[in-house]
């Protein structure tokens, strides 16, 4: 069960995995209208991608490996902002408040987890 993976534990994967959801069910709630057809596959695809990179980095096991995949998933964010921006004529103010508030809490997070990995200091090597 994912529930008992240690990636659970980071606040920004559990955020991230849940505005996938919530992106996945706005593009459903939208899915009738044809000229937004390809902005809900490319917003889908960018939420659900914020919660892969983070897992993906998270497993890694060298800071800058781990850097490079939280680096991918603010990105992601940043490219869902651009959706849902694009998508605003057609949902609620309230829907794209919310979503922009949980991007702008992922955001900090991976900035905070991005930061925290550059001025983390190294392991000292041990002789042989």
């Amino acid at each position: 069960m994912l529930k008992s993976d240690a990636v659970w534990r980071v606040q920004a994967f559990r955020l991230a995995s849940y505005l996938a959801r919530c992106a996945s069910d706005d593009a459903s709630a939208l899915g009738g209208e044809a000229r937004f057809a390809g902005q809900l596959g490319q917003l889908s695809r960018a939420a659900a991608s914020i919660a892969a990179n983070i897992g993906e980095g998270y497993a890694r096991l060298s800071a800058p490996d781990r850097i490079r995949y939280y680096e991918y998933a603010l990105g992601s964010a940043a490219e869902c902002k651009s959706w849902y921006l694009s998508l605003a004529t057609a949902m609620s103010s309230e829907t794209l408040d919310a979503r922009f508030e949980l991007l702008a809490s992922i955001t900090r997070l991976l900035l905070t987890m991005i930061k925290s990995g550059r001025t983390r200091p190294r392991p000292a090597l041990r002789p042989n």
